[in-house]
């Protein structure tokens, strides 16, 4: 019996080393790499493609490679990030199975706004909010501070100190700011007070319908540590994430690992177990959550196809006595086990007599 052949495809990044949202976008080429080397080492048969500007480079290596199963890597070009849900939407038109959040789940993922209305409508905690779909920014009535950030980015693209504001002055100028560098539209929200956790979900491969084998991983909390000198919002910002040299990062460390006292974690696991099925997420995802000091949780946001070697999610995949190398194999397993048959293209039309 053939090894099942595994496509690791990622997105080629376009911008140069020296842009601003450089790191975020040029991390993917390790992510595929190490990848790559866990599937061939757990015995499956392993390729691995970059591309972007180009699809056609994906289908010819799907039309000559042939995999069982594509691993779904590809975050959208930097400057046109809408591709990632192209991206998906392609396999699914091509009856490809691949890893990971279906396009629909993505396109969610990527809209911050429909996901807080998807949110509210059912029911989930989250923060207040506003949208702002022109200049200038309508007048924000749900108290001070707030925060502003681009309605279609992820990685905290577009969240700086300056994201958090405390009049509409300020509010006005930092979603003009927005609009001028990334489009619109802007969403404001509420600014929650309190302690920030990374929750990692995914589905246990095995029987039975998937929302019933989630696992929620232990959780990760970004200590927001006090810098010297240094007046600083409690943010995960884009330098926070990314920029190493940065004070903001230093001031970041996250504790891994963690189980809230009972009930909280139960209050919490069902919370975000409950986010991952509104949106429909599929094989792992990751849900941001602050806490009140009354330890109410409300929903900052919720990710698809998250970062997959997160220190969070590594630590927190060990804490349950297990590997991550396993954690990998099991999303292609989840993957080979939805896998449909080839279709069979339609028999010609008969001649008439």
């Amino acid at each position: 019996m053939r090894s099942p052949r595994v496509l690791v495809a990622y997105n080629e990044p376009v911008l140069p080393v020296d842009h601003p949202d450089a790191p975020s976008e040029h991390d993917i080429v390790a992510t595929s790499e190490s990848v790559e080397k866990v599937l061939a080492s757990g015995g499956f048969n392993t390729a691995r493609i970059a591309y972007s500007r180009q699809p056609r480079e994906l289908l010819k290596k799907l039309r000559t490679w042939k995999p069982d199963v594509v691993f779904n890597l590809f975050e959208g070009e930097a400057d046109h990030t809408e591709t990632e849900i192209s991206n998906a939407a392609m396999l699914e038109w091509l009856n490809i199975t691949f890893t990971g959040s279906p396009a629909y789940a993505i396109a969610m993922g990527r809209d911050k706004i429909r996901t807080k209305m998807m949110l509210q409508g059912a029911g989930l905690p989250t923060a207040a909010f506003a949208i702002v779909d022109e200049l200038p920014a309508i007048p924000w009535t749900k108290g001070w501070p707030a925060i502003v950030k681009p309605a279609c980015q992820d990685c905290s693209v577009g969240i700086d100190q300056g994201a958090v504001v405390t009049s509409q002055k300020q509010l006005e100028a930092r979603a003009a700011y927005i609009f001028e560098r990334y489009g619109g539209p802007v969403l404001v929200e509420q600014f929650i007070e309190g302690r920030e956790f990374h929750v990692n979900v995914f589905e246990e491969p095995g029987d039975g319908p998937p929302w019933h084998r989630l696992k929620v991983v232990p959780l990760a909390e970004i200590r927001f540590d006090h810098v010297k000198g240094k007046d600083y919002w409690p943010i995960y910002s884009f330098a926070a994430k990314w920029d190493e040299q940065s004070l903001e990062y230093d001031a970041t460390p996250l504790d891994t690992g963690l189980i809230l006292p009972s009930p909280l974690m139960e209050k919490v696991s069902a919370i975000c177990c409950a986010a991952y099925k509104l949106l429909g997420l599929r094989d792992y995802g990751r849900i941001d959550l602050r806490l009140t000091p009354d330890n109410e949780p409300y929903i900052l946001e919720v990710n698809p196809n998250p970062y997959l070697y997160s220190i969070a999610l590594i630590d927190g995949i060990t804490a349950m006595g297990r590997t991550h190398e396993d954690f990998i194999r099991g999303i292609v397993r989840n993957a080979l086990s939805r896998r449909m048959p080839a279709r069979v293209p339609p028999r010609p039309a008969e001649k008439a007599l």
